[in-house]
């Protein structure tokens, strides 16, 4: 009998071990992983998080919640943590699936790992073998009609978290291959939110990971699914009107695996709208001009950015993630402020800024739609009222580097936990391949009690 896709999947995933991992893929799960964790830390006063902190505080269990003295259930550990990692929308990107997984994996393999004594190894080959079949599955399935009906996170991200999760607790054959199946029973989440600005987007990742988490435990104790639920007549890719495509998931069949091809933003919005930035703050601190003279800034970019939902909108802005989402906010924002930070979501109300963006206008470029998703590149335009023109233009997003993901972990998590602890964690990060058992890492995390008056 011809094995159907999910044990494919399931069998290629449990034959990976962590002795054929190469240094530099060790390297990346690390640097993927301080990065979900910076942007924990500098997450946990937001609305969203708070409000899942406190649907965490009802449950009992030993799941710590990154930088909180919260001990909650397990699966509310990973709800939380999800949330948090998400929270900046600076996660990191794969591209060619449009998904971050990142915030999906770590914190789904950080709960589990406090569930059950499992090695950093199996930590590392789990995060492996998980952005491997999100991105996979993501590859597949993925085009513009889809992304912009479902959020591409809310499948994906479910389904490479529960195959990491087996690994990490080190499930059978056959009860990987349930958790993957009952895993897909709970993807999917709906892309009306960047019209509104709904906090929706930031729980996708949450209730993915909880899934995840769920769909592990219920594997590990004998729960059965169906092994068709990705590629059956009524799985997961006919639900989605893609079942011709489930023959198009190949697990490891580029040169390096998949994790290996994940970017890091640098700028804390849409993925889409970095390289614009990237080119704006170029033009801010490389050429001489008054942003009260610019009368039309012209953004060029691809088809895939341009089509995603709220990246093209000019406002108004009522909420932070409109502004996170739009093309037009990050580059007016970037040109007004001659920087790229979180502080530029604040100002949702600055008069200069809603005037650059209402004159930006998007443009589609051939060329740069043509070069992605291997390159995602734009260019900005800026017209001024004597009639001067000044522009920029990326080939391609300039990612976070590991040594500035390092800084802004240490930066984000001193301020919480201060700097012994954020030291202590980048070291225990560092040797996780060492450890022989990950929820060393995971208790880490968070505050050791209950801080007075709390």
């Amino acid at each position: 009998m011809t094995p159907t896709l999910s044990r494919i999947i399931v069998r290629t995933a449990r034959g990976v071990t962590y002795q054929q991992l190469a240094p530099e893929v060790v390297a990346k799960v690390k640097i993927a992983l301080l990065d979900m964790l910076s942007c924990a830390y500098e997450s946990l006063d937001l609305p969203w998080s708070v409000q899942a902190m406190k649907i965490a505080a009802g449950a009992q269990g030993s799941g710590t919640v990154i930088g909180t003295w919260l001990r909650t259930s397990i699966g509310d550990a990973a709800f939380v943590n999800a949330i948090l990692g998400h929270g900046l929308v600076r996660e990191d990107m794969h591209t060619r699936s449009v998904s971050h997984l990142g915030v999906v994996i770590f914190p789904t393999l950080l709960a589990l790992a406090q569930s059950k004594r499992a090695s950093g190894k199996d930590f590392i080959t789990g995060a492996v073998c998980g952005y491997e079949t999100g991105a996979a599955i993501g590859r597949a399935v993925m085009d513009q009609e889809i992304v912009r009906l479902y959020r591409p996170t809310g499948i994906t991200g479910p389904l490479g978290a529960s195959v990491a999760g087996a690994i990490l607790l080190g499930l059978s054959e056959d009860a990987s291959t349930s958790a993957l199946g009952l895993a897909a029973n709970t993807t999917v989440g709906l892309n009306e939110w960047p019209y509104a600005g709904g906090d929706e987007m930031f729980l996708h990742t949450g209730f993915a990971a909880r899934n995840a988490v769920t769909a592990v435990q219920l594997a590990e104790l004998g729960s059965f699914a169906s092994e068709t639920a990705i590629d059956g007549q009524a799985g997961l890719f006919a639900s989605l009107r893609r079942r011709e495509r489930a023959d198009h998931v190949k697990m490891f069949d580029a040169e390096l695996p998949q994790i290996m091809y994940v970017f890091h933003k640098p700028a804390p919005a849409c993925n889409y709208a970095q390289t614009a930035a990237q080119a704006a703050l170029k033009l801010a601190t490389e050429e001489q001009f008054s942003t009260d003279d610019i009368v039309r800034i012209t953004v060029k970019s691809t088809a895939a950015a341009i089509g995603y939902p709220g990246c093209n909108s000019a406002g108004p802005f009522e909420r932070t993630l409109q502004a996170k989402m739009s093309i037009h906010y990050c580059v007016a924002a970037t040109l007004a402020r001659g920087v790229i930070e979180e502080a530029n979501y604040r100002k949702l109300d600055d008069a200069e800024i809603s005037r650059l963006a209402g004159i930006t206008h998007l443009e589609e470029d051939a060329a740069l739609t043509s070069a992605y998703p291997g390159q995602q590149g734009s260019e900005v335009v800026l017209t001024l009222r004597d009639g001067r023109r000044f522009s920029r233009r990326l080939e391609d997003v300039i990612p976070a580097t590991p040594e500035q993901i390092r800084a802004r972990f240490r930066s984000a998590c001193s301020k919480v936990l201060g700097s012994s602890a954020a030291g202590s964690i980048e070291e225990t990060v560092d040797r996780l391949e060492k450890l022989e058992d990950a929820a060393e890492l995971s208790g880490k995390l968070a505050l050791v009690e209950r801080p007075v008056g709390v």
